[in-house]
Protein backbone atom coordinates (compact mmCIF):
# COMPACT_ATOMS: atom_id res chain seq x y z
CA UNK A 1 0.00 0.00 0.00
CA UNK A 2 2.69 2.36 0.38
CA UNK A 3 3.41 2.24 -3.76
CA UNK A 4 0.17 2.87 -3.83
CA UNK A 5 -0.59 6.83 -4.48
CA UNK A 6 -3.27 9.33 -4.67
CA UNK A 7 -2.27 12.92 -6.57
CA UNK A 8 -4.41 16.26 -5.74
CA UNK A 9 -6.40 17.02 -8.48
CA UNK A 10 -6.05 13.95 -10.64
CA UNK A 11 -8.75 11.14 -10.40
CA UNK A 12 -8.27 7.36 -9.69
CA UNK A 13 -5.34 5.80 -7.89
CA UNK A 14 -1.88 5.35 -9.03
CA UNK A 15 1.14 2.89 -9.14
CA UNK A 16 4.44 4.24 -7.92
CA UNK A 17 7.02 3.31 -11.25
CA UNK A 18 10.29 4.83 -10.54
CA UNK A 19 11.87 8.36 -9.32
CA UNK A 20 12.81 10.71 -11.47
CA UNK A 21 14.92 14.23 -10.95
CA UNK A 22 12.08 16.09 -8.39
CA UNK A 23 9.71 13.95 -9.76
CA UNK A 24 7.90 10.44 -9.24
CA UNK A 25 7.02 8.18 -12.48
CA UNK A 26 3.60 6.96 -11.41
CA UNK A 27 1.18 4.32 -13.58
CA UNK A 28 -2.79 4.65 -13.04
CA UNK A 29 -4.38 1.45 -11.76
CA UNK A 30 -7.06 0.99 -14.82
CA UNK A 31 -6.84 -1.23 -17.58
CA UNK A 32 -4.82 1.57 -20.15
CA UNK A 33 -1.93 1.58 -17.52
CA UNK A 34 -0.73 4.98 -18.72
CA UNK A 35 1.98 6.35 -17.36
CA UNK A 36 3.07 9.74 -16.52
CA UNK A 37 5.57 12.17 -14.30
CA UNK A 38 3.84 13.71 -11.10
CA UNK A 39 6.20 16.51 -10.43
CA UNK A 40 7.43 17.96 -6.93
CA UNK A 41 4.38 20.84 -7.09
CA UNK A 42 1.84 18.11 -7.59
CA UNK A 43 0.21 16.96 -3.65
CA UNK A 44 0.99 13.19 -3.75
CA UNK A 45 -0.05 11.71 -0.98
CA UNK A 46 0.32 7.05 -0.27
CA UNK A 47 -2.75 6.09 0.42
CA UNK A 48 -1.32 3.99 3.52
CA UNK A 49 -0.67 7.35 5.41
CA UNK A 50 -4.45 8.41 4.94
CA UNK A 51 -6.69 8.31 7.52
CA UNK A 52 -10.06 8.69 8.12
CA UNK A 53 -11.16 10.34 11.33
CA UNK A 54 -12.87 8.47 14.69
CA UNK A 55 -15.27 9.58 17.12
CA UNK A 56 -12.94 7.58 19.46
CA UNK A 57 -9.48 10.59 18.50
CA UNK A 58 -7.51 7.63 16.96
CA UNK A 59 -7.61 7.90 13.23
CA UNK A 60 -8.11 4.85 11.53
CA UNK A 61 -5.55 4.28 8.83
CA UNK A 62 -7.28 3.56 5.07
CA UNK A 63 -5.96 0.60 4.38
CA UNK A 64 -7.54 -0.94 7.84
CA UNK A 65 -11.29 0.80 6.36
CA UNK A 66 -10.41 -1.27 3.19
CA UNK A 67 -9.82 -4.37 4.98
CA UNK A 68 -13.21 -3.72 6.69
CA UNK A 69 -14.73 -3.57 2.83
CA UNK A 70 -13.47 -6.21 1.78
CA UNK A 71 -14.07 -8.52 4.65
CA UNK A 72 -18.11 -6.90 4.10
CA UNK A 73 -17.97 -7.93 0.30
CA UNK A 74 -15.64 -11.10 0.55
CA UNK A 75 -13.22 -9.29 -1.43
CA UNK A 76 -15.56 -8.30 -4.10
CA UNK A 77 -16.16 -4.76 -5.69
CA UNK A 78 -18.93 -2.68 -3.95
CA UNK A 79 -22.41 -2.47 -5.68
CA UNK A 80 -23.05 0.63 -4.71
CA UNK A 81 -22.61 3.44 -7.54
CA UNK A 82 -20.57 6.20 -5.63
CA UNK A 83 -21.05 8.75 -8.62
CA UNK A 84 -24.95 8.04 -8.79
CA UNK A 85 -25.39 6.40 -4.76
CA UNK A 86 -28.19 9.33 -2.48
CA UNK A 87 -26.42 10.62 0.32
CA UNK A 88 -27.80 8.37 2.73
CA UNK A 89 -27.76 5.36 0.83
CA UNK A 90 -22.92 5.99 1.18
CA UNK A 91 -23.37 6.90 4.42
CA UNK A 92 -25.22 3.90 5.55
CA UNK A 93 -22.75 1.74 4.06
CA UNK A 94 -20.01 3.66 5.46
CA UNK A 95 -21.56 3.01 9.14
CA UNK A 96 -21.41 -0.97 7.85
CA UNK A 97 -17.81 -0.51 6.97
CA UNK A 98 -16.70 2.02 9.88
CA UNK A 99 -19.36 2.17 12.65
CA UNK A 100 -17.14 4.48 14.74
CA UNK A 101 -16.30 7.38 12.36
CA UNK A 102 -16.39 10.75 13.00
CA UNK A 103 -19.81 12.10 11.43
CA UNK A 104 -18.70 15.50 12.07
CA UNK A 105 -16.01 15.58 10.18
CA UNK A 106 -15.77 12.61 7.43
CA UNK A 107 -17.67 13.93 4.43
CA UNK A 108 -20.17 11.79 1.94
CA UNK A 109 -17.89 13.25 -0.79
CA UNK A 110 -14.93 11.31 1.50
CA UNK A 111 -17.30 8.54 1.65
CA UNK A 112 -17.75 8.27 -2.32
CA UNK A 113 -14.12 8.62 -2.61
CA UNK A 114 -13.02 5.58 -0.27
CA UNK A 115 -15.72 3.50 -2.23
CA UNK A 116 -14.48 4.84 -6.03
CA UNK A 117 -10.49 3.71 -4.43
CA UNK A 118 -11.55 0.54 -2.89
CA UNK A 119 -13.40 -0.52 -6.26
CA UNK A 120 -10.08 0.53 -7.91
CA UNK A 121 -7.52 -1.59 -5.95
CA UNK A 122 -10.15 -4.68 -6.07
CA UNK A 123 -10.65 -4.50 -10.06
CA UNK A 124 -6.47 -3.85 -10.29
CA UNK A 125 -6.11 -6.90 -8.13
CA UNK A 126 -4.88 -5.63 -4.72
CA UNK A 127 -6.88 -7.92 -2.14
CA UNK A 128 -4.27 -7.45 1.02
CA UNK A 129 -4.89 -3.71 2.75
CA UNK A 130 -3.14 -4.17 6.08
CA UNK A 131 0.57 -6.05 6.25
CA UNK A 132 0.42 -9.09 8.45
CA UNK A 133 2.31 -9.22 11.83
CA UNK A 134 5.93 -11.08 10.59
CA UNK A 135 7.02 -12.73 13.81
CA UNK A 136 10.22 -15.10 14.08
CA UNK A 137 10.60 -18.36 14.01
CA UNK A 138 12.50 -18.23 17.24
CA UNK A 139 9.05 -16.52 18.93
CA UNK A 140 11.46 -13.88 19.68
Amino acid sequence: MKEILAISGKPGLYKLVSRGNKMLIVETLDERKHRMPAYATDRVVAVADISIYTDDGEDTPLPGVFESIRKLYDGKTVDINHKKADNDEIIAFFKKALPNYDTDRVRVSDMRKVIAWYNILVAAGVTEFVEEEKTDSDGV
